[in-house]
């Protein structure tokens, strides 16, 4: 983690920006300093200004608005490229800070007018390579469901995380944000805080309303810490489970189902929400974009494949598929 004690003044008024004018959530905040700090410091060392040998060493407290007027956009490009040689980024790390990039320096030449010129303005985005979504099939959903054992000490807080994600579709950061206020039991739904701060209704089924409310009989009432009062889902320890608690469980119930846990994880049982909705549901993608919380109705449309079975079947309904040369 970068620390702001370490950026230049317009750097932090640019991640102050993000926060009160731009919205951004905390952990976006921090994805972008950490950006931006590595691309300052690659600066520094790709302008000789430093005689820092090892790149964390190399400060960019002091970096002077006067070296970033220096910028050009090939300046960026060696950037990426060293990502790629050194760290051997993938192309959506390369792309994300190519965003950050891009975002900085508008803010730097159009909001605050520190700088004349936009390296970034013709900044292209690496191409991302479109791959499908690795997901469960709905044998396989309905065998990590039948898993949790009696035995286990937290079995109905456990059950609850699959169920909601399976069938809810949600981030990781959200179903540890959620809180028991948030859930209308009356109206079957509950609102989660996705990406950028972003609220949304989450409509709850039969299956969901029952493991929250199998869970939150057991639920600890004694001992809560005074900050985790209000979350659904607590640890062993009395206070808001944690992003590494959930992965875990979700790992244990994956082993336990016989499923590769190098395979899946807390983001492929999103994935497997989606695709089983689509495919079995007939959910149209608008609605489906929505339930996710995407931004861009392109990132929901990778939910649009469909198995080999459903191909086969396309291709056997079809009105020509029992005409052949025999019957001429």
């Amino acid at each position: 983690m970068i620390s702001r004690d370490m950026n230049p003044e317009y750097l932090n008024s640019f991640l102050d920006y993000l926060v009160t004018i731009l919205n951004k959530s905390p952990n976006t905040v921090k994805e972008y300093n950490y950006d931006l700090a590595m691309f300052l410091k690659f600066i520094v060392y790709h302008f000789k200004l430093s005689p820092a040998k090892d790149f964390k060493d190399i400060v960019i407290k002091d970096l002077p608005i006067d070296v970033i007027k220096r910028i050009e956009l090939n300046d960026i490009h060696a950037f990426l490229a060293y990502l790629t040689n050194t760290y051997h980024s993938k192309a959506a790390t390369r792309a994300r800070k190519a965003s950050s990039i891009r975002v900085f320096f508008n803010y730097l030449s159009q909001k605050t007018n520190l700088i004349e010129k936009n390296p970034a303005q013709n900044l292209e985005t690496p191409k991302l390579e479109k791959r499908m979504p690795k997901y469960l099939s709905l044998d396989d959903s309905k065998k990590l469901l039948t898993v949790t054992s009696d035995e286990e000490r937290n079995k109905e807080r456990d059950f609850a995380i699959i169920t909601l994600f399976l069938n809810c579709g949600l981030r990781l950061s959200e179903l540890i944000g959620i809180n028991i206020n948030d859930i209308s039991f009356d109206d079957a739904r509950m609102t989660v805080i996705g990406k950028g701060n972003k609220e949304r209704t989450i409509y709850l089924n039969k299956a969901c309303l029952k493991a929250i409310n199998d869970y939150l009989a057991v639920r600890p009432k004694i001992g809560v810490k005074p900050d985790s009062v209000k979350a659904l889902f607590l640890s062993e320890r009395k206070e808001r489970i944690s992003k590494r608690t959930v992965q875990y469980v979700v790992d244990k119930e994956l082993r336990r189902a016989g499923l590769d846990t190098k395979k899946y994880s807390t983001h492929k049982l999103r994935h497997t929400a989606a695709t089983l909705m689509y495919q079995y549901g007939n959910v149209d993608i608008r609605a489906l974009q929505e339930l996710l919380g995407h931004e861009s109705i392109s990132t929901t449309e990778i939910y649009t494949h469909v198995a080999n079975e459903q191909v086969r079947n396309a291709v056997d309904v079809n009105p020509l598929s029992d005409y052949s040369s025999d019957k001429k």
